[in-house]
C-alpha cells in the first residue's frame, strides 16, 4: 500500500469515490467546475497498483485562538470503499496526516466528523457548537429605530472580510479566511444575499448572510462589531415579517438572542459541530497567549497514544508578558512518577481546555483533569476565558 498525494490526471478517481461515500452526484457541468478547483496536492490517498483505495483532504488553515492566528490543518473528505473498510487504510492516513501536520508547523487541527467515537480514538475532541434558532416571525425582536442604514447587495470582500475577522477574533476556533475562501466557500452561490449596516458616519459595522425561499429566511451568518449594528441588522430581518412565516439562525452558544425577546419561547436546538486536535502540545503551548501579569511554572503529563511526540512529562514556564517556553523532561516511556507532576490528561481533554471549550475546574470536576486544586486555580488564570465558534464548513 503507497501513502501519497494525488496527482492531477487521478481526479476522476477522487471524484467517484467522493461520490460514492458521500452519496452526491455531479452534473458535467459541476464536475468540470469541482476539476477547475482541484487540488491534487492536498489530497492524500492510499494507492495499492496505482488504484485509489482511500483519501483525505488537508487543507493548510489558520484559525483564531486567543485572538491570534495559529496553522491549522482542515482535514476533511475522508473516505474509503466499502470493500476496504476496517482494514486500516484511514488510520494510515491520518496518522501520516498528523506527522506531516507537525512537520509544516500546523499545530492544531479540525474535523467535522461523520461520527464522533472514532475520531476521539485518535486523539480528536469535540470543541465547537451552536445554536439553531428557528423564530416565527411573530416572535422576532422588536423594530428599533437607529441612525445608520442598510445596504443590501454588498459583495465587496475586502469590506466582508473586515467585519468578519474582527467578529471572529473575538472567540477561539474560527477560520482565518481569505479571497479565495470568501469566493469560492462563503459567496461561491447566487443565491446568498448579503446586506450591510453602516452607521450615520457612513462606516461599516455589520452584515448578514441569508437566503429568502418558499416564505422562510435562512441566515447563515451574521456579525457585527457594535451593539447599533446588532439592532440594526434586527430590524432588517423583522422587516421581512409580510415575506417569510419563520427566520433560521445558526449561532454562537453566547449570542444571547432568547434573553433578548420579548417572547423566549422559540424552537432551539444546540448542535455539537467540529472536533480539534492538538497536534503539537509544545508548539501550541508556545504560541498559546496566556493571561498576563502571572508569572510561574507547571509541570504536566500528556497522554497521546497516536501522536507520541506529544506523549510525556513537560515543565512549562511562563512570563508577566503570557509567553511560555516548555521543554520536555521525560519522555512517554519513562516512569513519571519520578517527577512532580501537578497537572495530568489525555490530549483531548488538554485540546477542550486550550481551545477554551471547557475550562479547568469543569475537567476537573468531570474526573477528566488529574490535578490539585492549586493547579486547577493556576489554569484558569493563565487560561484566557474566551468560547468557541466556527461559521464555516469544509
Amino acid at each position: 500500500m503507497e501513502i501519497r498525494q494525488l496527482k492531477q490526471d487521478e481526479f476522476e478517481q477522487h471524484l467517484e469515490l467522493s461520490m460514492y461515500a458521500f452519496q452526491y452526484k455531479l452534473n458535467e457541468e459541476e464536475a468540470e467546475r469541482s476539476r477547475q478547483f482541484f487540488r491534487p496536492e492536498r489530497v492524500w490517498g492510499a494507492f495499492e497498483n496505482g488504484v485509489l483505495q482511500a483519501q483525505l483532504k488537508l487543507y493548510p488553515f489558520q484559525t483564531y485562538i486567543q485572538q491570534q492566528s495559529i496553522d491549522m490543518g482542515g482535514i476533511a473528505g475522508v473516505a474509503t470503499w466499502p470493500e476496504n473498510r476496517r482494514q486500516g487504510l484511514v488510520d494510515q492516513l491520518l496518522r501520516h496526516a498528523l506527522q506531516l501536520m507537525k512537520e509544516q508547523g500546523q499545530s492544531v487541527s479540525f474535523l467535522h466528523p461523520f461520527y464522533f467515537p472514532f475520531y476521539r480514538k485518535y486523539g480528536w475532541e469535540l470543541y465547537a457548537e451552536y445554536m439553531q434558532y428557528t423564530i416565527p416571525t411573530g416572535l422576532l425582536p422588536a423594530k428599533v429605530q437607529t441612525d445608520g442604514h442598510i445596504k443590501r447587495g454588498v459583495r465587496d470582500i475586502e469590506l466582508l472580510h473586515s467585519l468578519y475577522s474582527q467578529y471572529a477574533s473575538q472567540y477561539n476556533g474560527t477560520l482565518v479566511r481569505d479571497t479565495e475562501w470568501w469566493q469560492h466557500a462563503i459567496l461561491r452561490s447566487d443565491d446568498t444575499r448579503t446586506a450591510v449596516y453602516y452607521a450615520a458616519d457612513g462606516q461599516a459595522q455589520g452584515y448578514i448572510l441569508y437566503t429568502v425561499l418558499n416564505k422562510e429566511m435562512n441566515i447563515s451568518e451574521i456579525a457585527y462589531t457594535t451593539q447599533e449594528a446588532r439592532r440594526g441588522l434586527w430590524t432588517y430581518i423583522s422587516n421581512h415579517d409580510s415575506m417569510v412565516q419563520h427566520v433560521k439562525l445558526r449561532a454562537p452558544l453566547d449570542d444571547g438572542l432568547p434573553y433578548l425577546l420579548q417572547d423566549p419561547r422559540i424552537e432551539q436546538q444546540r448542535v455539537p459541530y467540529f472536533m480539534a486536535r492538538i497536534v503539537d502540545m509544545k508548539a501550541l503551548l508556545e504560541q498559546y497567549a496566556f493571561e498576563k501579569e502571572i508569572a510561574g511554572e507547571l509541570t504536566i503529563e500528556v497522554s497521546d497514544r497516536v501522536a507520541d511526540w506529544n506523549e510525556g512529562v513537560w515543565r512549562m514556564v511562563w512570563d508577566t508578558d503570557g509567553k511560555a517556553t516548555v521543554e520536555q523532561v521525560a519522555a512517554g516511556d519513562a516512569e513519571p512518577a519520578a517527577y512532580d507532576v501537578q497537572v495530568k490528561a489525555d490530549i483531548r481533554v488538554w485540546t477542550a481546555m486550550l481551545m477554551g471549550y471547557k475550562r479547568p475546574t469543569e475537567l476537573a470536576r468531570w474526573e477528566q483533569l488529574q490535578a490539585d486544586e492549586q493547579a486547577i486555580q493556576l489554569l484558569e488564570k493563565l487560561i484566557p476565558n474566551r468560547g468557541t465558534h466556527l461559521m464555516d464548513f469544509f
